[in-house]
C-alpha cells in the first residue's frame, strides 16, 4: 500500500481535480468535516468540545464538525478569529446554530481542535491569535489538529512560530510532508489520513510503509537467492556488523572479503583480500564503506569494487572517499550518508532537506538515502519517499552499519535499489522498536528474522 504525500500546490491541485470531475466544493467540505467529527467523537468521551475557526476552507471545515458532533449530542462549542471570508466556509458557518466565541475570549474546554489555518500557511500566527490558541491547547486534556497545526509549514516540516503540540492530527485527503518532516512532525501526535474523495491520487512523494517481502520457494539454493560481500578494512567491527545484518536480510551467501579467521558465525564466509574475488559473477550487491578506512588500501577497495559495475552499497567511509569530487561513479548505486557526510558530498543550499537529497539524488544518479530520525529516500528521477520517526535509541555507535547489511542484502537479493532503499529503513527501525530501550547495534540483527517475518 502507498501512501501517497501532497505538498501545499499538489492538495490544491488535486482538490481542483475533484470539483473538475463533479465534486463541488462543499461536499468536499462536509467529507473532512465529518472525518473530523468522527474523529474527535472517538476522543472526546462526552467531554466539552471547543472547536477554533479560522476564516478559511480550514474553519470551515471545523464549523462542519461542530454541527455534526452537536447534532450526536456532544458539548460543541465554536470560537473564531474572524468571520469566514470565503464562500464555502461562510456557508458552513452559517449552517452552525450555536454562538460563536471571540477567539480571544473563549473559555477553555477538555478536549480543544484546531482549525483556524491547517495547510498552506506560509507565515507565523499573530501574536494574539498564537497566544491564544497555546492558552487554550495548554489548558486542555486533548488536542486536535485540523490537516496541520496552525503555525507549521506544510512542505518542508519547518515551524513557523510557536506550536502547541498536539495529540492528533486527522490529515485531509492525503499525508503532507510536515506530518513527517522534522522538526513538525513532532508536533502534530499521532496522524489519521481521512479519505475525502478525492480519487486517485498520482503523486511523486510518499511515506515508508511495511514492504512486501517474498519468501525463497522451495527450488531455491544459496546462490539464487544472491551472494552478498561485505569489503571489510581498517575497522573490523563495523564490517562485521554490516555483514552479520546482511545474512538476516535475504541472500543465501554472504561473505566478508579482507577479514581473515574463523569465528561465530561459521555460516559468515571470511575470506582473505583478494581483487579477483569481487568479480565473481554470483555477486547480486555489495556493501562498501563501514570500517573501511579512508587510507590508500581503502580508497584502492573502493575504487576496485566501483570498477565491477556490480550494484553496490556506499556507506561512512566510502562516501568521504568519493567527496565532491566523484559523484559521477555514483550513478546507479545506493548511497547512505547523514547530514554531516552529505553536506562533505553536496554542501549546505539551505534548503530544507527533502529538496537537498532530491538534488542530490538528480545530480549524481544515485538512490540518497539521506539517514535521519525522518529518513528521506530520494530518486534521480523526482521520486522520494519519507520515514515516519524512527526509534531515537538508534542513536547509538554500529547502528548505520547494520542498516547498510540491510540494504545490501535486499540489493543481493534481487530487490531493485530504490525499494531496496525504503525496505531497509523500515525493517532497520522495526527491528529498533522490537529491541527496545538501551538498544546497541548487535539487538538489531537478532530482532531482524522478526521484523521481516511480518513483511513476508
Amino acid at each position: 500500500m502507498v501512501d501517497p504525500i501532497l505538498t501545499a500546490a499538489e492538495m490544491r491541485a488535486a482538490e481542483e481535480k475533484a470539483m473538475a470531475g463533479g465534486v463541488s466544493v462543499h461536499t468536499l467540505m462536509e467529507r473532512a468535516g465529518a472525518a473530523i467529527a468522527e474523529a474527535v467523537w472517538r476522543i472526546a468521551g462526552g467531554s466539552e468540545i471547543l472547536i477554533l475557526c479560522g476564516p478559511g476552507n480550514n474553519g470551515g471545515d471545523g464549523y462542519v464538525a461542530a454541527r455534526l458532533l452537536k447534532e450526536r449530542g456532544a458539548r460543541a462549542r465554536v470560537a473564531a478569529t474572524a468571520p469566514a471570508k470565503v464562500e464555502a466556509a461562510a456557508r458552513a458557518a452559517s449552517l452552525w446554530d450555536g454562538l460563536i466565541e471571540p477567539l480571544a475570549e473563549a473559555r477553555k474546554a477538555a478536549v480543544v481542535v484546531d482549525a483556524l489555518f491547517g495547510t498552506g500557511l506560509t507565515r507565523p500566527l499573530d501574536p494574539a491569535t498564537a497566544g491564544a490558541l497555546a492558552k487554550l491547547c495548554n489548558s486542555a486534556h486533548r488536542r486536535i489538529a485540523v490537516d496541520l497545526p496552525s503555525g507549521i509549514a506544510t512542505d518542508d516540516g519547518a515551524m513557523l512560530g510557536e506550536v502547541p503540540r498536539f495529540d492528533l492530527t486527522v490529515a485531509l485527503g492525503a499525508l503532507k510532508p510536515s506530518h513527517l518532516l522534522l522538526p513538525a512532525s513532532e508536533y502534530c501526535g499521532q496522524v489519521a489520513v481521512a479519505d475525502i474523495g478525492l480519487g486517485a491520487i498520482d503523486a511523486l512523494l510518499h511515506r515508508i510503509t511495511r514492504p512486501r517481502l517474498i519468501a525463497p520457494g522451495h527450488d531455491a539454493n544459496k546462490y539464487n537467492r544472491g551472494k552478498l560481500v561485505v569489503l571489510a578494512g581498517e575497522m573490523p567491527g563495523a564490517s562485521l556488523l554490516a555483514a552479520l545484518a546482511g545474512q538476516r536480510a535475504g541472500p543465501g551467501y554472504v561473505e566478508l572479503l579482507g577479514a581473515e579467521g574463523d569465528a561465530p558465525p561459521h555460516a559468515l564466509v571470511r575470506r582473505a583480500w583478494n581483487a579477483k574475488a569481487i568479480s565473481d559473477d554470483r555477486i547480486g550487491a555489495m556493501v562498501v564503506g563501514p570500517g573501511l578506512g579512508r587510507s590508500v588500501l581503502g580508497r584502492d577497495r573502493l575504487d576496485d569494487a566501483l570498477a565491477t559495475g556490480k550494484p553496490l552499497l556506499l556507506d561512512a567511509d566510502a562516501l568521504s572517499l568519493i567527496g565532491k569530487a566523484r559523484h559521477q561513479r555514483l550513478r546507479g548505486h545506493v548511497i547512505t550518508p547523514h547530514w554531516g557526510e552529505f553536506v562533505r558530498m553536496f554542501g549546505d543550499s539551505g534548503k530544507d532537506r527533502l529538496t537537498q537529497a532530491r538534488a542530490a539524488a538528480a545530480k549524481s544518479g544515485a538512490i540518497v538515502l539521506l539517514k535521519g530520525a525522518d529518513s528521506i529516500v530520494a530518486h534521480p528521477d523526482g521520486r522520494a519517499a519519507i520515514a515516519g520517526l524512527a526509534p531515537s535509541w538508534l542513536a547509538s555507535a554500529g547502528t548505520g552499519d547494520v542498516l547498510a547489511g540491510i540494504i545490501g542484502g535486499l540489493l543481493a537479493n534481487g530487490l531493485e535499489p530504490f525499494s531496496a532503499a525504503q525496505a531497509g529503513v523500515w525493517l532497520h527501525a522495526e527491528a529498533a522498536r522490537l529491541a527496545g530501550p538501551m538498544l546497541i547495534a548487535d539487538d538489531l540483527v537478532t530482532r531482524l528474522p522478526i521484523a521481516i517475518a511480518a513483511c513476508l
